[in-house]
């Protein structure tokens, strides 16, 4: 479980409740936050939005993907650039052909197919392709997950409108009765509340956090790709590990350069 998503979906829940019952009426004032109707209208209107938008395959994995959103994807790029020096150096040894046998120990399915193509002697260009295109075909997919979620964070706010003027509506026409303004005009207003709660607390969190998930693991994949293409080319694997640096940040580059060190000592 990621403990940043967690902590920051339940800091959430602790701040709006704190602010809510830190006033005269304390733990009762969350009372005055629900009305069922506001929430039909809200959550139930933008969620049909939603589905309106997308084939109903799209929408179900749309809301499956909330449980990533709270999932800790491991993705350790100096074990990936680990892994490629590994082969390359199996392939400089003992040729391309001997890393058929050390495909089979390979669980990132990605790579195996990436070294497949090597060995069975797939032209480079070739090889860039498929595995680019696979990369474009599972950021798609990505993408498609991420747009549900910024869709509904589009459409809540807006259906918390609709159920505020809906609710300004019905204030106006019993407005002979001034007793009922202050009621009416609270519910009116719970329903912009509950589409701000659906944009701000779950909506753009989770497409935030599936976009840093999508780009980490297309990173990944793009020095797969690089790697392999290098030991295809037949290059040292000093020089495929100074290249495939390049894609990590200075400080990840300066960790690596120390656990070798002291692997080494």
């Amino acid at each position: 479980m990621d403990i940043a998503s967690i902590a920051g979906f339940l800091m959430g829940v602790v701040m709006f409740v704190y602010g809510v019952s830190s006033g005269d009426e304390g733990m009762a004032a969350l009372g005055n936050m629900y009305d069922f109707s506001s929430v039909l209208i809200t959550i139930g209107g933008s969620l049909a939005g939603v589905l309106a938008s997308h084939k109903l395959p799209d929408f179900i994995a749309g809301l499956k993907s909330f449980s990533l959103f709270f999932k800790d994807e491991k993705s350790d790029v100096g074990e990936v650039i680990k892994n490629i020096i590994d082969l390359s150096n199996i392939a400089r040894k003992e040729g391309l052909l001997a890393l058929e046998e050390a495909a089979n120990g390979i669980e990132d399915e990605f790579l195996k197919k990436g070294v497949m193509l090597v060995v069975d002697g797939t032209d480079p260009e070739l090889v860039r392709g498929i595995l680019e295109t696979d990369l474009d075909c599972i950021e798609a997919r990505h993408k498609k997950v991420i747009g549900f979620w910024l869709k509904w964070a589009e459409l809540g706010p807006a259906w918390g409108m609709i159920g505020t003027l809906i609710g300004l509506i019905n204030m106006l026409k019993t407005l002979s009765d001034v007793s009922t303004v202050g009621p009416n005009m609270a519910v009116a207003l719970v329903t912009t509340l509950y589409g701000s709660i659906i944009a701000n607390w779950l909506c753009a969190p989770t497409a935030a956090k599936l976009t840093v998930n999508n780009d980490t693991e297309i990173m990944l994949k793009e020095v797969t790709v690089e790697g392999l293409l290098s030991i295809q080319a037949g290059e040292n694997p000093r020089v495929i590990e100074e290249k495939l640096k390049s894609f990590l940040s200075p400080k990840m580059r300066e960790g690596m350069s120390n656990e070798q060190a002291g692997g080494e000592a």
